[in-house]
């Protein structure tokens, strides 16, 4: 519990999550037990066809005590197996209310994925310094980089595999409408959401009455539907700059691995990313990053300002606001100086994203307490070897 909630409704709060957390934990205790009581007593019949209806039985007497689907009762058995078995550490955690049951999903799902046992030790012990106190999407998407980090190999097979299955899908809807599916390499997908962003801004500025989302939409159709003088036409008012973070080590060739989206939403084979940037129709800014510490960039400044190459640097670094849970984009939001300037640098490692809600919250020190986490990453400053 975070130590700065110091209003008695936000503890109990606070509380209550924990106390969810632990039932939900004996609930998923209670569907094991009866299981495994089951599985003994039916491992004793003498035949093999009644032991397999027995077993087969199970799901359906724990959904009907339950009020669960048999396909429900047998995702959180496998979940629970999985943690149990494979991550001593997070079913400590469930037990304790410390992750609750859609955290402990996630990571169950994680570790199906990885596929050596280091890796899941890796996980058991790197989680639980993430996990608590974020939110879901904010865990899946560590646990999607953790997957490219840890298994980087494998994962680039598992890609090659995935964009081999790409398609374009088209479902009828009611009131004449209908959805229009794509399944698209992240970064392809990235780009284009990026393109309709932009230009659907510019047309809002100019003046145009139709919402964001309409303008979306009825630009992907104009695009889709128009028919360009040669294939690779592209109007020039679409370029957009999207930022990538890269190991040295995969531009070396001396292993495979994946790049990560500048917000940490998706990643693909760094080899997809060079293929793109060598067509030339979108702009990359390529952060190369240290292997071991993952250090991107450091950039200090003498003013309060940044410069616009710094501050586009920064946008491109953390994607979206600062604030966990925010998804606000950093485009949009503020540049927050973490110890306040002039007591910290003006620099990569002490500016962050912050929207235009969370921005005065944290100068009123409404958010104060993940910043001071945040602070106490941060180096000393002035440096030592610079007069204060």
């Amino acid at each position: 519990m975070d130590e700065d909630l110091q209003h008695p409704l936000l503890t109990d709060a606070a509380a209550a999550v924990v106390r969810r957390a632990r039932a939900e934990f004996e609930d998923v205790q209670t569907l094991l037990r009866y299981r495994d009581a089951e599985e003994v007593r039916i491992a004793a019949l003498d035949s093999p066809a009644r032991r397999r209806v027995e077993r087969s039985t199970i799901p359906t007497a724990l959904g009907q005590a339950t009020g669960r689907g048999d396909h429900e009762v047998l995702d959180l058995l496998h979940v629970a197996d999985s943690v149990r078995e494979r991550a001593p550490q997070v079913w400590a955690a469930f037990r304790e209310g410390r992750l609750d049951l859609a955290r402990v999903r996630s990571i169950a799902r994680t570790l199906t994925k990885l596929e050596r046992e280091e890796s899941h030790e890796q996980l058991d012990v790197q989680v639980l310094d993430w996990a608590p106190g974020r939110t879901v999407a904010e865990l899946q998407a560590w646990l999607r980089r953790f997957v490219a980090r840890v298994e980087a190999d494998l994962a680039v097979e598992r890609a090659e595999t995935e964009r081999s299955r790409r398609f374009v899908r088209v479902e009828q809807a009611d009131d004449s409408m209908a959805w229009l599916t794509a399944y698209l390499p992240a970064h392809e997908a990235a780009g284009i959401m990026s393109r309709l962003r932009k230009q659907a801004r510019r047309r809002r500025l100019d003046g145009d009455e139709r919402t964001l989302e309409q303008l979306k939409a009825d630009l992907l159709a104009d695009w889709a539907l128009s028919n360009p003088t040669s294939r690779d036409a592209r109007p020039s008012d679409l370029v957009i700059d999207i930022g990538v973070m890269m190991e040295k080590t995969d531009l070396t060739n001396e292993q495979p691995g994946l790049s990560e989206a500048a917000d940490g939403t998706w990643e693909v084979p760094t080899s997809w990313i060079l293929e793109a940037g060598a067509e030339g129709h979108t702009f990359w800014h390529r952060f190369i990053t240290s292997p071991h510490d993952r250090d991107t960039f450091s950039h200090d400044y003498a003013g309060y300002a940044p410069p616009e190459s710094l501050r586009r640097a920064i946008t491109l670094r953390d994607g979206v606001c600062a604030t966990p849970g925010c998804g606000t984009p950093a485009e949009e939001s503020d540049l927050d100086h973490v110890i306040p300037w002039p007591l910290g640098p003006t620099s990569g490692l002490n500016l962050r994203p912050r929207c235009k809600r969370h921005h005065p919250q944290k100068s009123h020190l409404v958010l104060r307490a993940k910043d001071l986490r945040m602070m106490r990453r941060l180096p000393p400053w002035p440096p030592a070897e610079i007069p204060a």
